[in-house]
């Protein structure tokens, strides 16, 4: 959600663009900015929620592929590697010239996805590698004694890149191996064929990146002492609720995209505070417009992330006696990058006692967050001070 000013927007970021009444409600009781990127690491999902949940990345960061497999329900054994395994668009202007074009193959859909993971796997599967289909076109790969330490590229910070050095560099690497024996199977798929007569981009080629081994991670009941749940339409961020003890909680229409069923997300969460002391909720929509370097669409996500789950969870919060709500961007991914980036990210949190005052405040925005002058170093200590005494 967070970004760097456009001219296109007369020097505002998206977030101040957009109409966003209720996270500003929230914003003018605490506003302030963390960094969820520690020094030296890389600016991703991963890292930026375990630091949202207080996780230390420094001492429980591992790759993305265990936490999505967690997600899936999928064990990873000590002898395994977690792959996450994208369907990606590239386009061969030549043998030396193979440009990424989508990471989500155009937001490939589930309907779609099905039927390509099932070639992936008729094709590549055996003994030592293990498919399993996810969420649009994210998915996953189990390598039994895989390559670990191997080079892997994720494929949204390559975003019209040429990827032949990549592909063609290390001859010996297994992993680009894997990638180039998908080719000539995915690109004779139908679906493919489908979408080419469409004009929309193919899903062309299977992108395996972010492996690692099963991380070693406390749950989160035994440092916080609350229950919990997470609802996210990302395997990697249901992941890792899913190791720290969440209940990974089903939204129909979750898609991940645009379109995802954000009132249904906010329902969802309410029902389960019922039961549970603490919900995580993650919407990935406006990230994905990051990526795609559409701010006109991620002013529409979240406008209506800010209008249909905010909203739809400061009316429902009512009815507890007591609350707290937090609202945070994980990281930035500026629309002029179209990949995520490390400076400090805005949150803001508000107490049902705070809410019933008058408003005030100059909105939830970057500028604000920083002209609050309250800045988290390390960001995993945020979550303690807003659960507070």
């Amino acid at each position: 959600m967070g970004d760097h000013p456009l001219p296109e927007l007369q020097g505002k970021t998206p977030l101040q663009a957009a109409r966003t009444p209720n996270m500003d409600r929230i914003a003018a009781c605490r506003i302030g900015l963390l960094k969820s990127i520690p020094p030296g690491m890389e600016p991703g999902s991963d890292t930026a929620n375990l630091s949202l949940l207080g996780y230390d990345p420094k001492v429980y960061h591992c790759r993305r592929g265990p936490f999505e497999a967690a997600s899936m329900g999928v064990n990873v054994a000590p002898d395994e590697v977690a792959f996450r395994m994208n369907l990606v668009s590239l386009n061969w202007k030549g043998k030396e010239d193979i440009l990424m074009v989508s990471h989500s193959a155009g937001d490939l859909s589930e309907e779609e996805a099905g039927p390509l993971v099932e070639e992936v796997k008729s094709h590549l599967g055996d003994s030592g590698l293990t498919f399993y289909q996810g969420v649009g076109y994210r998915h996953l790969l189990i390598w039994k004694n895989g390559p670990v330490e191997n080079e892997t590229l994720p494929p949204h910070d390559y975003l019209g890149q040429n990827m032949s050095p990549y592909l063609s560099g290390s001859p010996g690497n297994p992993v680009t191996a894997l990638i180039t024996r998908s080719w000539a199977f995915l690109k004779a798929h139908p679906v493919n064929a489908a979408r080419r007569a469409k004009g929309l981009p193919e899903a062309n080629s299977i992108w395996p990146w972010g492996q690692d081994k099963a991380p070693d991670m406390p749950r989160f009941s035994e440092r916080f002492h609350l229950s919990g749940g997470v609802i996210s339409a990302v395997d990697l961020i249901r992941g890792i609720g899913v190791y720290a003890g969440f209940e990974p909680i089903h939204v129909e229409g979750a898609t991940g995209y645009l379109d995802t069923n954000y009132r249904g997300k906010a329902e969802k969460a309410l029902q389960a505070l019922e039961r549970f002391d603490f919900m995580f909720v993650h919407v990935e929509a406006p990230d994905e417009a990051g990526h795609h370097g559409d701010y006109r669409e991620k002013i529409q996500a979240i406008e209506s992330f800010d209008e249909k789950a905010m909203g739809t969870l400061l009316e429902g919060m009512n009815r507890f006696e007591d609350y707290r709500i937090l609202v945070a961007s994980d990281h930035l991914t500026p629309v002029s990058l179209r990949t995520h980036s490390a400076e400090p990210t805005p949150f803001a949190w508000a107490a049902k006692t705070d809410l019933q005052k008058t408003g005030g405040g100059s909105g939830f925005s970057e500028p604000a967050a920083r002209a609050s002058g309250l800045l988290y170093e390390e960001g995993h200590r945020m979550i303690v001070d807003f659960f507070g005494p």
